[in-house]
C-alpha cells in the first residue's frame, strides 16, 4: 500500500505520548540513584540495582515487538492497545516508587516501573515506520525527538521547581524521600497517562491490506515453539545495516549509561562536597543535577528539527557522527568542570548527541526492514540499548573502584571515550532505504 503523506499536526499527534513517555523516563533517569541512596544503597552497588531496567528491557522488548506486529484490534489498532497498557501500568508504578519504604521494594518498583515504559514505547518506533512513507520517517522520528527532549526537560525540572518556586521541601529524614520528589513523580505519573490517551485516540493506523492473510499467519504462528523460535530465532537473522547500527548504538548506550547512574553521586561529591543525603548540600547537588538533565533534553528538543535538514544536505549516518562527537565531547569536560553552571556548557554536548541518538539510527534502521516484521526488528534493534547497560552495570563499579579509587567523576571519562567510539563507527554503516 502507497502510504498518504501527514500533515504537521497528523504527524504531532502521533508523537505527542513521547512527551509523557519521556517524562516518567525523565523522573527515573534523574531521581533513581538519589532514591536509592536515600535508602541507604551504597554508591559502589548502585550500578547493580540499577539493573532491573536493562534486564526488563532484554525480555520485554522483543516480545512486545512480536506480539504488537500480530495484533490488530478494530478500534485501536496494531501499537496503540500497547501504549494504553503500558501507560495504565507506568502511572501505578510513578505514584508507588517515591514512597518505596525500604531499598528493596525501590529496586523491584523500577523492574515494574521500566517494564511499563518498554510496553509503551517500544511500539512508538515501529508506529513511525507502518504510518508514514519513507520520505516523512526522519521527520517523524525528529518529532518524536522532540517531544522526547521537551518531556524531559519538564519532568527533570520539576524538582527544583517544587523546591525554589513552590517552597515545598527537598530534604527530609534519614530513609524517607522528600516531598519535592514525590510530588514530581505524580505529576509525571498524570502526565504518562494523559499524554499517551492523546496519541491514542487522535491517531489513525492502517489496517491489514490482506485481513484474511494476515489472520492465517497470525494462526499459523501462534503455538509456543512457534512464538519462541520466531522471538529469539529472528536475532540471528538480523539485515546487514541493523548489525552495524547495533555497534553504534551499544558504545553511545554505554556512554549514556554511565552519565545516568554517575551523575548525581558525582556532582554531589565533588563539586557540592557532601555524600549524606539528608544534607542540605547534597539534596541542592541533586536538583542541579535535574536541571543539567534538563538542559540536555531541552537542547535535545531544539536540536530535533535541524537533524533531518543536516542529514539532507550531507547523509544520516555523518549527522549522526558529528552528534556524537560532540556528545563525546560534553560528557568527557564533566571531569574537569568545578562550577556548577559550567556543567550546562557540557550539557549542550550531551544534548546534541542525545537528539540523534533518539532519532538517526531509527530513521536510517526502519529503511532496512521488512514492513510485516517492523514491530519484532524495533524491538530486537532495542536489545542494543539493553546490552551495554548490562555491561556498564556489572563492569563499571568494579573499574572504577579497582583503577580510579572509586572516583565516580572518571565515569564521564569512560562515557566520553565510549561516545567517541560510536561516532567512528558510524563511518561502517550502510545508510540506504
Amino acid at each position: 500500500m502507497e502510504k498518504p503523506k501527514l500533515s504537521f499536526w497528523q504527524i504531532w499527534n502521533m508523537s505527542f505520548g513521547f512527551l509523557g513517555i519521556q517524562m516518567g523516563f525523565a523522573l527515573q533517569i534523574g531521581n533513581t540513584s538519589r532514591i536509592f541512596q536515600t535508602l541507604s544503597a551504597d554508591v559502589s552497588d548502585l550500578p547493580f540495582y540499577w539493573l532491573a531496567g536493562p534486564i526488563t528491557g532484554l525480555l520485554i522488548q522483543p516480545i512486545i515487538g512480536y506480539f504488537s506486529d500480530r495484533t490488530w484490534h478494530p478500534k485501536l489498532g496494531r501499537r496503540r492497545p500497547y501504549f494504553l497498557i503500558g501507560a495504565i501500568m507506568a502511572t501505578l508504578a510513578l505514584f508507588v516508587m517515591p514512597n518505596s519504604p525500604t531499598l528493596w521494594i525501590a529496586v523491584g518498583m523500577l523492574w515494574i516501573m521500566d517494564a511499563s515504559f518498554n510496553v509503551s514505547m517500544e511500539p512508538f518506533r515501529a508506529f513511525v515506520g507502518d504510518v508514514l512513507p519513507a520520505e516523512q520517517r526522519t521527520a517523524g522520528f525528529a518529532m518524536q525527538g522532540f517531544f522526547i527532549g521537551t518531556g524531559a526537560v519538564i519532568a527533570s525540572m520539576l524538582p527544583w521547581i517544587f523546591t525554589n518556586w513552590l517552597g515545598i521541601s527537598n530534604t527530609a529524614p534519614e530513609g524517607i524521600i522528600p516531598d519535592s520528589v514525590k510530588w514530581s513523580f505524580y505529576i509525571g505519573a498524570v502526565a504518562f497517562l494523559g499524554a499517551v490517551l492523546w496519541t491514542v485516540l487522535k491517531a489513525e493506523e492502517y489496517p491489514p491490506e490482506n485481513m484474511e492473510e494476515f489472520l492465517a499467519e497470525k494462526e499459523a504462528s501462534s503455538g509456543v515453539l512457534e512464538v519462541f523460535k520466531e522471538i529469539f530465532g529472528g536475532i540471528f537473522k538480523m539485515p546487514k545495516t541493523m548489525i552495524q547500527l547495533a555497534v553504534v548504538q551499544f558504545f553511545s548506550w554505554l556512554a549514556l549509561f554511565a552519565m545516568w547512574i554517575y551523575t548525581t553521586p558525582a556532582i554531589t561529591e565533588f563539586i557540592y562536597g557532601s555524600t549524606d543525603t539528608t544534607t542540605t548540600a547534597y539534596n541542592e547537588g541533586a536538583d542541579w543535577v535535574n536541571v543539567c538533565f534538563a538542559v540536555y533534553n531541552g537542547v535535545a528538543a531544539l536540536i530535533a528539527f535541524a537533524l533531518p535538514v543536516l542529514a539532507k544536505h550531507t547523509s544520516r549516518k555523518i549527522t549522526h557522527m558529528v552528534a556524537l562527537i560532540c556528545g563525546g565531547i560534553g560528557m568527557a569536560s564533566m571531569y574537569f568542570v568545578t562550577d556548577p553552571i559550567c556543567l550546562l556548557i557540557s550539557m549542550v554536548g550531551v544534548g546534541i548527541a542525545w537528539a540523534s541518538i533518539l532519532s538517526m539510527p531509527y530513521a536510517i534502521l526502519v529503511g532496512s526492514l521488512p514492513e510485516k516484521k517492523m514491530g519484532y526488528f524495533v524491538g530486537v534493534f532495542n536489545l542494543f540499548i539493553v546490552f551495554p547497560q548490562i555491561v556498564a552495570a556489572i563492569i563499571l563499579g568494579y573499574v572504577l573502584q579497582q583503577f580510579f579509587d572509586n572516583q565516580t567523576n572518571f565515569a564521564f571519562v569512560i562515557g566520553g571515550i565510549s561516545m567517541f567510539i560510536a561516532a567512528a563507527l558510524c563511518l561502517i554503516v550502510d545508510d540506504k532505504d
